[in-house]
């Protein structure tokens, strides 16, 4: 039975929206060259979509967002409620002199800052954005989305590598040791979402939360994971916020002690690329979150897409209210836990989940035996 409100994850046809464009613009008609090129414009319009919000996150909200939380006024000049900084920045790093180290290992250091924004945009692919914005929606959804966001890890080491300073290189290894500390238990929390749901494909995890868990004076909750097996949402939540870098997991860039780690000797368009991808890290962290933990895209009233610009802003919100409030801990501390303290939480959590989906069937399936 479907939540009461919530409105699907894609159109009544349940076409994706390289189809719904082909057939809109008549590109299908063109055999697969016209698939591809409606493919294609339906990637870039994903694309321009976490862009457009990136750029308004980096330059201008968290410079907002920060302002309000430590009581100042942040940017306010340039533009109505500031907004034209967004412009104002850009123009300036990106007019900046691309200084190269003179010992820097090319094209390791020309390709890192690519490999960390790419690697970022490539999991919005499977991730279904409502109101029929969902590029693909493949059986291994999941692990897919899980896979590309640690390919960052190498664009991390690449930039830190390649750089020739001292500092940088911390910076990266500091990154890897951080990355493999907590994607393990990312992943592995993650695992449990799908013992529940029976299934690694997006759209259908995202289907299995519309069903209702309670009801209470009328009003139907919706069987959103993070309702079902809250430790898991908040053992995610954490562990996401180290995978991204955000306080208080930001070691690997911390400038008191690293200058600013793996991207010190970056400029320019470099450095432009480099955090961009941080903050798409960010927003596809909280698209793994609100798919696999909040519904999705599911939500009353409104439209499925502006129910999931909600959801991952509010991760960002998150993110950011960690950033004013929560003080770095050191590399060692911050090892530790991971390795002991998160990764045992997870497997713990792995196996209770385990245990109490293997009860309820049990008893569903002799439910069926006594009453057929």
């Amino acid at each position: 039975m479907t939540a009461a409100g919530l409105t699907p994850i894609q159109s009544d046809s349940g076409a994706l929206l390289p189809e719904r464009l082909g057939d809109l613009t008549g590109l299908n008609n063109l055999g697969f060259g016209g698939e591809l090129i409606a493919t294609l414009l339906a990637a870039a319009l994903v694309g321009t979509l976490m862009l457009t919000m990136t750029a308004v996150a980096g330059p201008w909200a968290k410079r907002k967002i920060t302002a309000a939380f430590t009581d100042r006024i942040a940017v306010n000049r340039i533009g109505p409620f500031g907004l034209l900084i967004i412009v104002a920045d850009a123009v300036r790093l990106l007019s900046k002199e691309l200084i190269v180290p003179e010992n820097a290992d090319r094209p390791a250091y020309d390709l890192a800052p690519i490999v960390i924004a790419a690697s970022a945009l490539l999991g919005f692919a499977v991730i279904p954005m409502g109101s029929g914005i969902h590029l693909a929606d493949p059986e291994v959804g999941l692990a897919y989305v899980f896979a590309v966001a640690g390919i960052a890890s190498v664009g991390l080491v690449m930039a830190g590598y390649a750089s020739a300073n001292k500092y940088s290189m911390l910076g990266g290894l500091r990154a890897v040791a951080q990355n493999v500390a907590y994607e393990i238990p990312l992943v592995v929390t993650g695992m449990s979402v799908v013992i529940f749901a029976g299934t690694l494909q997006m759209s259908e995890i995202v289907a299995a939360q519309a069903e209702t868990l309670v009801s209470l004076g009328g009003l139907d909750i919706p069987m959103w994971y993070a309702f079902v097996n809250p430790f898991a949402f908040v053992l995610f939540l954490v562990a996401n916020v180290a995978e991204v870098g955000r306080n208080p997991f930001d070691t690997p860039e911390a400038p008191t002690e690293l200058v600013a780690g793996y991207q010190t000797e970056y400029s320019s368009v470099y450095f432009v690329l480099i955090y961009l991808g941080e903050f798409i890290h960010i927003f596809l962290g909280g698209a793994i979150i609100a798919t696999i933990f909040l519904g999705g895209p599911a939500g009353p009233v409104l439209p499925g897409i502006v129910w999931f610009t909600i959801k991952i802003w509010g991760v960002f919100l998150f993110t950011q209210w960690l950033r004013s409030a929560l003080p770095r801990v050191r590399i060692d501390q911050l090892i530790e836990i991971g390795w002991k303290g998160m990764l045992v939480l997870a497997f713990a959590n792995l196996v209770f989940t385990a245990i109490i989906v293997g009860l309820l069937e049990t008893d569903l399936a002799l439910a069926m035996v006594i009453f057929p």
